[in-house]
This record gives structure tokens, sequence and C-alpha cells, in this order.
């Protein structure tokens, strides 16, 4: 294996396992997943726990490791465009107050992440467990491997399809088996985004779509693009009227794994 090219392994945590798959230039390999049982308290834990065994089983030191976490473990928030920032430290600490309200809870618990855009725009904010990055960054320097990114499931979904949506007004629903993550744009900025538990068939997602829309029609009146990422509907994908699905070629493939299929969104 060429020092210039090593070999890089892709992680996806979701809610009830964990799988792991191998990359080389553009081949990648599935490797397997491993499934568990845990309450949403301890799911972190015992998922790390799962992710370091298969780790110990197939990832050579010096790898790279990109880790992609289900929806269960992040938070999402909207950070309204404030004139009174000036710093990117006032830029955070005001993101945390807006996360701290909505939630409730202390945003030293969480590393917040923003995404980058212009003056007078809204931010949109995404939340991840300090605990468990913190242990992300032990497993890997134990392993003696090199941790390139820790991205929720939503991020790895729209960088994958971010072309294909309309970029000015659409919503953007990925609706992993257990939890969806609705992502709204209007004229050109974010104006909605938040995560839903519930299954993926047809029903809950057509439901869920249309509260959606109904939601937030009143306040604008340019057509919405509705684009669905469904990574779990793998031989029944969803039939919804006036939703376009952004779906990753696997039909030839012997792998018939949800956390597979997570795994080939990332770049």
């Amino acid at each position: 294996m060429s020092l210039l090219s090593p070999e890089r392994y892709i992680a996806v945590i979701g809610s009830g396992g964990v799988g792991l798959c191998r990359r080389h230039g553009r081949e990648q390999q599935w490797l397997g997943s491993v499934g568990f049982i845990s309450d949403p308290q301890t799911a972190g834990s015992v998922a790390l726990d799962t992710l370091e065994r298969l780790l110990a089983q197939h990832a050579p030191r010096r790898a790279e490791l990109c880790v992609v976490l289900s929806s269960q473990y992040s938070r999402y928030g909207l950070v309204p465009w404030s004139e009174q920032i000036h710093s990117p430290a006032e830029l955070l600490a005001y993101a945390q107050v807006c996360f701290e309200e909505r939630y409730g809870v202390a945003g030293q618990d969480w590393r917040l992440t923003l995404s980058p855009e212009a003056a007078g725009h809204d931010r949109i904010a995404v939340a991840l467990p300090q605990a468990l990055l913190q242990r992300l960054d032990a497993i890997a320097e134990a392993r003696g491997l090199k941790l390139v990114s820790v991205q929720p499931y939503l991020m790895a979904a729209y960088n994958r399809f971010g072309r294909k949506l309309d970029q000015n007004n659409f919503l953007f629903v990925v609706a992993e088996p257990s939890r969806s993550v609705l992502l709204m744009a209007r004229a050109g900025r974010w104006v909605s985004v938040h995560s839903v538990g519930g299954n993926d068939s047809d029903a809950a997602l057509s439901a869920m779509i249309a509260r959606e829309v109904v939601l937030l029609a009143s306040q604008h009146d340019q057509p919405l693009g509705v684009f669905l990422h469904a990574p779990g509907r793998l031989d029944s994908p969803p039939q919804i009227a006036g939703v376009q699905l952004c779906s990753l070629a696997v039909e030839q493939e012997p792998v018939r794994d949800v956390l597979f299929v997570m795994s080939r969104a990332v770049a």
C-alpha cells in the first residue's frame, strides 16, 4: 500500500448497530456490521465499544478513519443572524445560547459546528456529544489511526445530493429507519432544520412531509421542491406523490444493509 494513498475506513454508527468498510481509491469493501441493543442513554457508549472491536479486527495502524453518525447522536438548530456578533468566539457563544434555549441542556456538553453563510443569513448549527467525540479521539489514537472526520449523516447525504436540489427552495428529508431529519431552504436561505422520531414507511413519511410543507407554506409563496433520501428502503423505495428520491445505486451489490448504504454517501 502506498504511503501517498493510505487505506481509508468508514465507520457508520447507527441507532442499533455499527458498520465498517474499507476504501482504497475507488474500491470499497464492506467489512460487515454488528448490531447491539441498548437504551438511548447508553447507546453511544455501547456503539463505541462495538466500533472499537471492529477496528481491532480490521483496521491497521496509520490508516485513515472517517466516522458517520446516525441522527440519533446529533442535534440541529437554526442560529439567527445578528448584527451584534463581531467575532467567531461571540458567534459560538451566541449559538450555544440558542442551543440551550431550544434543548434546555448545557452547551458545553455538546460540540457545535456552524455552517458558513453570508452576512445577513441564518446558520445551521449541528451539535454532537462531547463525550462521544472525545472517546472517538481516544479510540483512534490507541489504534494508531488518523481520525479524518466525524460527521452526522445529514451532512454526508447533503454533500452527496446537494447538486440535485433546487438550491433556492427545497425540503430535503433524510429518513433513517427510526428517525428523520428535515432541512428546508427558502429563497436561498436556511429556514428550518430539525429531527423527528418515527419509522420510514411511506405512510409515516408522507404524513410528516405534508405537515412540514403546510406549516411553512403560509410564510412563503415560492414553489417548494421536496427531496427524500431513505437509506433503509433498499428493496422497496418510497413512492410518495410529489417527492423526488435521492438514491445511492446499490442494486448490483450483494450487501443489503442500511449501514452499508450510509457508508457510500461519504465523499
